[in-house]
């Protein structure tokens, strides 16, 4: 009897898993800390109890002034001065001073310009930086993996989307109970449901990182040693200043010139003041735009003589190419969105995570009965599944309790909150392969419960922390996350086995 040759869906079925298998560990990592991110801001406000509430009235223009006495003070020397201004979702004034290579930073109070001393930490960031270049790899080599990755999410996408026929009624479809079914249909509808968010996030973000991958284009335009310095300038607020002169002249009042800032694009709509040559009579002011309310990230900014106050230039609009990146970019960060899009964000990447969960999952399950499956191998990813899916819950609630429970004193505070979060990401590996089976998934999915919980708790004991509205969401939320893993380790237990 003629066998019949393999159709493209069978192609595809095994394109669709073993893509997944291979960059499931990651991408699901990736799902998970890009989440966190798009409350990064908040979330390193948690992180920095000590900080003052952001102002319930804010006026841009004076913080900045204050920004910029202090920096007279501790700066006064430097080439160029950067202040990031506090707004919705920033509570403190960031400023930065250059000389040569040295660069120097310090965060500023918006009632009076006193320099502030919270706790070391990288807050949010870290969440942010590893989802891109997993932190600890040296130069780009972990852009370079997770475009890797990435390029893998695509491929599994539409290859998923050509290997269920039935993709849409398999959507309204749940049988709870029947194990390999059940974890098959917690697959379709989560892949499903976010279909439309995935393709948008992966594919952003190759965009975002486009010249780290594909570099050819500006090095014809502009020539290997020029290129990138070209597409820094093109691409962010930066312009060409003069030499000093050497004669020191007062700065023009600030308020008048972001109040023209101020008239082109709205209230509130500052997010920078960069100050070059500072006293100096080739003195540059330029005041950037924000990213807030505006989906592309394309730098637009003012530029003024810092003696005079006399308007130079104004960057209003971009090219097609790079609005388009710009467009993109800010897609992905999502820094446009209000506090309920940002919510969907988030939502919408851990369910990017379930279905590579549930996918990493149902590939051992379907595995585990065959006679040719490698009995070695099958141990090792169900340990991996274990550390990646129920571990790094863990490492994450460890990180927030380093940064309550490592003395405010210790030297390279902020880099032993990250080494915890790794240990512990490496323990719950260790400990996966150890103990292997449902009793992995039990102990790590419970370890991650009584942890989350114990974050409240801990700020409860805080007599100086702040009692806003923020603390409040987050501990709300850390009890959510704990009570979802105390959940999860009740019955996950029983559908591992």
């Amino acid at each position: 009897m003629e066998t019949r040759a393999p159709g493209l869906r069978q192609h595809m079925a095994g394109l669709h898993a073993w893509a997944g298998v291979l960059a499931g560990w990651l991408l699901y990592a990736i799902f998970i800390t890009g989440g966190i991110s798009y409350f990064r801001e908040e979330l390193t406000q948690w992180l920095r109890p000590e900080l003052p509430s952001r102002p319930t009235v804010l006026d841009q223009a004076a913080a900045a002034q204050r920004a910029l006495a202090t920096l007279a003070q501790q700066a006064a020397g430097a080439e160029r001065w950067q202040i990031d201004l506090p707004g919705p979702r920033h509570n403190v004034i960031d400023a930065s001073w250059e000389s040569g290579d040295h660069r120097e930073r310090a965060l500023l109070s918006p009632a009076d310009g006193a320099v502030l001393h919270p706790r070391a930490t990288h807050g949010g960031e870290f969440f942010y930086y590893f989802h891109f270049s997993l932190h600890y790899l040296p130069g780009t080599l972990g852009r370079w993996i997770v475009g890797l990755c990435a390029m893998m999410a695509l491929v599994v996408l539409i290859s998923g989307v050509i290997v269920h026929r039935r993709i849409f009624s398999d959507f309204f479809t749940f049988r709870p109970g029947k194990g390999q079914r059940s974890w098959l249909d917690a697959h379709n509808i989560s892949s499903v449901l976010g279909l439309p968010f995935y393709l948008m996030i992966v594919y952003t973000g190759l965009v975002t990182l486009m010249l780290t991958y594909m570099p050819w284009g500006a090095v014809a335009a502009f020539g290997q040693q020029q290129a990138r310095p070209a597409m820094a300038q093109a691409m962010q607020a930066r312009f060409e200043t003069p030499e000093r002169t050497g004669v020191m002249v007062p700065p023009a009042p600030l308020a008048p010139l972001m109040a023209q800032a101020t008239a082109r694009w709205g209230d509130g709509s500052i997010g920078r003041v960069i100050v070059t040559h500072p006293g100096d009579a080739a003195s540059r002011v330029a005041i950037v735009r924000g990213d807030g309310g505006r989906i592309s990230v394309a730098p637009a900014y003012v530029l003024f003589d810092g003696a005079s106050g006399a308007l130079l230039d104004e960057r209003a609009h971009s090219g097609p190419a790079l609005t388009a990146w710009g467009a993109a970019y800010g897609l992905h960060l999502g820094r446009y969105a209000d506090p309920a899009l940002r919510w969907l964000y988030f939502g919408s990447s851990m369910l990017g995570a379930a279905m590579v969960a549930t996918g990493l999952v149902l590939w051992t399950v379907k595995r585990r009965s065959k006679a040719t499956t490698s009995l070695a191998w099958l141990r090792f990813t169900q340990a991996g599944n274990a550390a990646c899916v129920a571990g790094l819950p863990v490492a994450a609630a460890v990180f927030l309790l380093s940064n309550r429970l490592l003395p405010l004193g210790l030297a390279n505070r902020e880099q032993w909150e990250v080494h915890g979060f790794f240990l512990c990401w490496s323990a719950t590996a260790v400990y996966s392969g150890w103990r292997g089976g449902a009793a992995a998934w039990r102990g790590l999915w419970w370890l991650g419960a009584m942890l989350w919980m114990a974050l409240p708790l801990l700020d409860a004991s805080l007599p100086s922390l702040p009692s806003s509205a923020l603390f409040v969401s987050f501990d709300t939320a850390f009890v959510a996350v704990g009570l979802l893993c105390l959940h999860l380790g009740w019955r996950t237990g029983a559908t591992t086995r």
